[in-house]
């Protein structure tokens, strides 16, 4: 794959800034990074940024926009960014004042003759899109798990302070509230257990954490746990609409094996299946797969592993 001259990155979550970065350094000769504080930079460095910009002022990051705009206005390249509602509001900002084609929910990127081409599912998981961006800077928001974080490097490097360019009106934090249910990462499991409708009642998703404790899995869910039920948390829900996952061992319990769900485990190294319907989709799509009542199939698997 060619290369693109310069690449610049931002995250809202710290937690995001290393994939971010490895996918950068993938695509791109020239790696900038925009932090807000010495520690970002600090981190961004060690990935193996080769610029750091910083901007301690502005507070929300959407008032950071017009800073970025002004530094990049007869700039040509990519900035890469993390695919969360924030970031789509600064590319919306972005991509206004830069003239700059905007791609969400990006899946794979790649550079082609200097020009940016993004895949991302369409029609709700039917079909993947190609768009070429040919704008002089492409903005490109990437979904969690596509890229790997590089491995990290001692760094000497200073950062440089990015001029704050205050906008017309700054969106202020009037306060914060903090969530009533623990969140996870579940791009970056390396195994998962998922559970769909064949669970009954919530009291029973006991019998699914019980898997995860013998096998040291975190526990994700289909779309109808997580907003139909409400059983579990948004971040545990695995589809099309939420998290993609590229774990080495995926289990699911119960889940009837829809589109939208399968292309957010497409990418799984061991897909397991249990399933009392001998005829449910999710088993073409898995390496092995058991049909049987899952209250009876996972306690003797439990059992069995112990």
């Amino acid at each position: 794959m060619d290369k693109i001259k310069n690449v610049w990155v931002f995250s809202d979550k710290t937690e995001r800034s290393g994939e971010i970065i490895g996918g950068a350094r993938e695509i791109g000769e020239k790696v900038i990074c925009f932090a807000r504080d010495q520690n970002e930079a600090k981190t961004a460095f060690s990935f193996g940024v080769d610029e750091v910009f910083i901007c301690k002022e502005g507070g929300m990051i959407e008032n950071l926009a017009l800073s970025i705009v002004k530094m990049l206005q007869d700039q040509s390249g990519v900035i890469l960014m993390p695919n969360t509602k924030r970031c789509k509001a600064m590319a919306s900002i972005l991509g206004a004042q830069l003239k700059a084609g905007v791609s969400t929910e990006t899946g794979e990127i790649e550079i082609s003759s200097g020009a940016v081409k993004c895949q991302r599912i369409m029609y709700g998981g039917l079909a993947i899109g190609t768009e070429k961006i040919s704008s002089k800077i492409a903005i490109v928001l990437i979904n969690s798990g596509v890229f790997a974080p590089p491995s990290t490097l001692h760094s000497e490097k200073e950062a440089k302070i990015l001029e704050f360019v205050e906008p017309k009106a700054c969106i202020k934090c009037i306060k914060k509230m903090p969530k009533l249910k623990n969140s996870v990462d579940l791009s970056k499991a390396k195994r998962i257990v998922a559970i769909g409708r064949g669970i009954v009642k919530e009291e029973d998703i006991a019998i699914a954490r019980q898997l995860c404790e013998a096998i040291n899995a975190e526990l994700g869910c289909s779309r109808p746990i997580a907003e139909g039920e409400k059983w579990m948390e948004h971040e545990r829900y695995i589809g099309i609409s939420s998290v993609t996952v590229k774990p080495v061992i995926y289990v699911s319990i119960g889940i009837s094996g829809q589109i939208q769900h399968m292309v957010g485990v497409k990418d799984a190294g061991r897909i397991l299946v249990i399933n009392k319907d001998a005829n449910a989709p999710i088993f073409d799509y898995a390496d092995y797969g058991i049909v049987g009542d899952l209250y009876k199939v996972v306690p003797r698997l439990i059992e069995a592993l112990k």
